[in-house]
Order: structure tokens, then C-alpha cells, then sequence
């Protein structure tokens, strides 16, 4: 399948897990995509992986010096974009009474800060018709102990998305979110738990899931792929909950 042929996309945090699903994706249906992470190593490894149709850039969301040269990236690359994939996030374990602000700043900077600004300097390389997409999570929409300013960053991005689907409508562009619920992806990894505890939140957390399983990088890159073709031309500020359920049924 080759609906994506002759575009080209970006996507965020494209080294591991949904990102770089997407990645693969887009590819194989036809885009060029250059995606972006946060450690050099894992850069390289993803860009070697994807082969001569990816291009991986190192960038920290957790300042706002990587959007110059990221769009300056994209212009050089692509000179124009068709797909926007905001997809880099963090997801560290707050409750609302051990919440520090450093942490919390932090947070709200890589989870919503940054996808904002990093809009408003592609739009002028959008192309007119593209696709904004956002990766928020089941969160924006139900509750999880442990997770409440996470939960709040991505109530934040899914409202940008309604907003973003207004502001560019008169260009053709159109903004959706993706909402997933657990995924197997090395996000939690880096919650700082060990195995044993990592294992039971695991359970616990399915207790919430209908479909009684986590869901796979690949399940959330198909729903991406379909949100950046013309197959969804008539879909825009949309939350498609891809959640096994949770927070549907």
C-alpha cells in the first residue's frame, strides 16, 4: 500500500515504541519521514533500522532550542511537510501530594509546551491539505492515581488539537489525536520501578482494559497512517481512543 506516496512527515520521538512504529508505517506506505529523540545513540540506531527514507535529528522537547533548527531541518530535507506527528512525551509517576515543581514544569514543558511551539513554527511549511497528529493518551479523558499532572498534559494537547482543527481549516490542514491506552513500550521502563512493582502495576492497570491486554506500537502506527492519508480527509479534531476499551466501554 502506497497512499502516503511522494509525502513527507515528521514525527516526534521516533526512536522507540509508537514513534517509531509510526515511522516504520508512514515508510512502507510510501513517506519520506525524519523523526527526532532525545539521545543520540538511539538516533542513529532507529535511523539505521528505517533505512535511506528516514533521517533522525537530536532533540530535547525539555527546552525550546531544538524548534529553530528542527524546522530548519524540515525545510532543508523536505521543504515542505504533508504529516506533523506529535508523539515525544514523558509520563513520570506524580500524585497531586508529591508533585515537585521542578518535575512538574518539566513535564508540562516536553508534554505540552513543546508540541505547541513546535506547531507554530512548521505551519508555514505545512502544506496546505496536511495532517497534524497528536499522540495524547486514554488519560485526557479517564483518571489514573499516580499519574494526575501526566493526565493534565494530555487533557492539554487533546484541546490544542479541537482548537488547532479550527485555526487551520481554511488551509485544508487537519488536527487529530490518537489516544492509547497501555501500550508495550519502553516508556515504562523509565518510570524508576523495579521489575516486581513494574510487573503488578502491569496488572492492575489491565484490570482496566476490557480487551484484557496491552496494546502493540503497530496497533497505535496504523491508526496514525490512516489519519495521515486522504482515507481520513473528513476527519479533523477527532480523539480516536485506541484503549482496548478502557474509557469507551
Amino acid at each position: 500500500m502506497t497512499r502516503l506516496a511522494n509525502t513527507t512527515a515528521l514525527i516526534t520521538g521516533g526512536t522507540t515504541g509508537i514513534g517509531f512504529a509510526a515511522a516504520e508505517r508512514l515508510i512502507v506506505e510510501g513517506a519520506r519521514v525524519l523523526f527526532t529523540g532525545q539521545d543520540s545513540a538511539r538516533v542513529a540506531d532507529a535511523a539505521a533500522r528505517l533505512g535511506p527514507n528516514a533521517a533522525g535529528l537530536v532533540a530535547d522537547q525539555a527546552g525550546m532550542d531544538f524548534i529553530a533548527p528542527l524546522a530548519a531541518a524540515v525545510k532543508e530535507r523536505f521543504g515542505r511537510l504533508d504529516t506533523l506527528v506529535l508523539n515525544a512525551g514523558i509520563a513520570p509517576l506524580q500524585t497531586t501530594l508529591d508533585a515537585g515543581e521542578a518535575a512538574y514544569d518539566r513535564l508540562f514543558a516536553v508534554n505540552v509546551k513543546a508540541p505547541f511551539y513546535t506547531v507554530q513554527a512548521l505551519a508555514p511549511l505545512l502544506a496546505d491539505g496536511g495532517s497534524i497528529i497528536a499522540v495524547t493518551s486514554v488519560l485526557d479523558q479517564v483518571a489514573s492515581a499516580g499519574l494526575v499532572p501526566y493526565g493534565a498534559t494530555k487533557a492539554a494537547l487533546r484541546s490544542y488539537v479541537r482548537s488547532w482543527a479550527v485555526e487551520f481549516q481554511p488551509r485544508g490542514i487537519r488536527a487529530n489525536a490518537v489516544a492509547p491506552g497501555p501500550i508495550t513500550t519502553p516508556i515504562y521502563g523509565k518510570l524508576g520501578l523495579d521489575q516486581a512493582t513494574l510487573e503488578e502495576a502491569g496488572k492492575q492497570l489491565l484490570t482496566k482494559v476490557p480487551m484484557g491486554r496491552f496494546g502493540a506500537p503497530e496497533e497505535i502506527a496504523g491508526i496514525i497512517a490512516f489519519l495521515a492519508s486522504k482515507d481520513a480527509s473528513y476527519v479533523t479534531g477527532a480523539d480516536i481512543v485506541a484503549g482496548g476499551g478502557w474509557g469507551e466501554v
